[in-house]
Order: C-alpha cells, then sequence, then structure tokens
C-alpha cells in the first residue's frame, strides 16, 4: 500500500526552509503531494498558480513529489487523496501551540491521518516567507534564503525601491 503524504502551507514564497522540510518527506514516504493552500485571510503576493509553478521549478528532481492548489479544509483533501499522513515542518515552540492545536482538529475531522511533525535544521530556525518578503521589498540579499532557481523571479516580484534607493 503506498504512503501518501501532504504537505500543505502557504508557501508565498517558497524557502529553503520549505524545500528541506519537503526532501526529507519525499525520503519518508512513497509520495507527497506539496499543496499549496490558498487562504482567505492572507493577501499573499504571489498568485496560487505561481506559488505551485515555483515549488515545481524547485522540486523537480523529486521524483516521487507533486504540487497542487486546494482551496478548502485541508482535512477534507487529505480524506478525499487517502493519505496517510500530513507533514509539518516545526521551526520554534510558537509554530508547536499552533501547529499542535491544527493537528488535533484535522485528526478530529479526519483519524486516518497521522500529523507528522519534522523538526527544521538550525540554520533554517529564524526563517520565514515573512522574512523573505521583508528582506526582498527592501532590496536586501535573499540568496541564502531561497532556492537560487527562483531567487530572481522572487526579488524581482517583491522588491519595491524606496526614495532612497533610487538617489
Amino acid at each position: 500500500m503506498e504512503r501518501l503524504a501532504v504537505c500543505p502551507g502557504t508557501f508565498d514564497p517558497v524557502t529553503l526552509g520549505h524545500v528541506d522540510i519537503i526532501t526529507r518527506a519525499a525520503t519518508l514516504f512513497d509520495r507527497v503531494i506539496v499543496l499549496v493552500s490558498v487562504n482567505v485571510d492572507k493577501r499573499p503576493c504571489f498568485s496560487a498558480e505561481e506559488r505551485a509553478e515555483l515549488i515545481r521549478a524547485v522540486t523537480k528532481d523529486l521524483k516521487n513529489v507533486e504540487v497542487e492548489i486546494m482551496d478548502g479544509l485541508l482535512a477534507d483533501y487529505v480524506r478525499k487523496k487517502k493519505a496517510c499522513a500530513i507533514v509539518k515542518g516545526l521551526r520554534a515552540t510558537t509554530d508547536f501551540e499552533y501547529e499542535f492545536q491544527m493537528a488535533l482538529a484535522n485528526r478530529k475531522l479526519y483519524a486516518d491521518a497521522e500529523t507528522v511533525f519534522l523538526v527544521t535544521k538550525s540554520e533554517n530556525m529564524y526563517l520565514s516567507s515573512s522574512v523573505v518578503r521583508q528582506i526582498a521589498q527592501f532590496g536586501g540579499d535573499i540568496s541564502s534564503f531561497v532556492p537560487p532557481a527562483i531567487a530572481d523571479r522572487i526579488f524581482e516580484r517583491l522588491y519595491r525601491p524606496t526614495k532612497e534607493a533610487e538617489k
């Protein structure tokens, strides 16, 4: 029986931390679906289609990884796909509190899938999409935070020159 895992997130934009979690999940499961979530409470910088395209670009060598987009309840999606696990990355205790609550809710909604937490590598403890967005917005170097194959695309989208930078 195939062990299918779903790795959900907003991925706005995808970071090296995300890629690390996806890559590690791909070694643990037969197949991994990276699920780009559409969150009505967030105003993403990249469309869901763009985020999925960026993830596909950086996971193209992972043969057991595919990318999909979802608008709805994660538990419903996981049930429909018959996945056995939801994979989430954890950076700090603040992540754990939120993710633990979500894991309990997902378990209540669909008991046949386990939530698996993968702890980030120490070099990614501080890394988040919001950090990347803020650095890029002000013209900072994001090359050590995002995959090289997509760094220029992310920077071009997010950089907003200030009056000081234009002088």
